[in-house]
């Protein structure tokens, strides 16, 4: 199979099965969805929605957390990891929107990057998913997920599968990629023991194929 069919057996796969997919937060503006991608990083999805709707209350602007300290902050994230960084950073993040971009989350990604506490991971999350742009933002789950059915090839780092994914996915399709290959590998294609046999994308997997011949020449091995 070559890279081009693998490519567009899993767009018409997710097309069909998850046309509609987006992120599990929980937000109601851009403003939200930043605070709630920062506190993500390395915490579940379902943890931050726990925890940002007290936050969210009492900080719901940038001016609201430029008037904070971290200590401030802090007590409304203590169950999230990293804490202590995390509120020094909201605090950081408020500040400078509102200093620099005048309270508004900016939609590029070289100045998101600006921000304390919003690498290029971050920064792609949120031009995807406000603006639809063509960005493809790289967790442990996309990362996983694309290497194992080949959609990358010997990427060593998360910027290198970002870029073979933008070569090869139609720009149109981009945004919502990172969202199939993030909710394939929370629920489907997990990081151990991966639910291969109730996976609709054995056909174009290269790990599956993997699999099977590894299987295979077992049985014939112990035959």
């Amino acid at each position: 199979m070559t890279t081009k069919e693998r490519y567009q057996q899993v767009i018409a796969y997710f097309t069909k099965t998850a046309p509609d997919a987006e992120t599990e937060l929980l937000y109601d503006n851009p403003f939200q969805l930043l605070v709630a991608v920062v506190l993500s990083a390395q915490c579940t999805d379902k943890r931050v929605n726990q925890t940002t709707p007290a936050l969210f209350s009492r900080f719901p602007t940038a001016a609201a957390l430029a008037a904070s300290t971290p200590e401030e902050v802090l007590p409304y994230i203590k169950s999230i990891s990293y804490p202590n960084n995390k509120a020094r950073h909201l605090v950081g993040l408020g500040t400078m929107l509102q200093e620099k971009f005048k309270g508004h989350v900016p939609m590029t990604v070289d100045e998101l990057v600006q921000l304390p506490g919003v690498g290029r991971k971050t920064a792609n999350v949120i031009t995807s998913v406000v603006d639809a742009q063509p960005n493809m933002a790289v967790d442990t789950h996309v990362f996983r997920v694309s290497e194992r059915i080949g959609l990358t090839t010997r990427a060593k780092t998360p910027l290198a599968a970002e870029k073979q994914l933008v070569k090869h996915l139609p720009k149109e399709f981009v945004h919502i990629a990172h969202h199939w290959l993030i909710l394939h590998g929370r629920y489907i294609c997990t990081a151990r023991s991966p639910k291969c046999q109730s996976c609709g994308l054995q056909d174009a997997c290269r790990f599956f194929k993997r699999q099977i011949v590894k299987a295979t020449s077992k049985t014939t091995h112990g035959k």
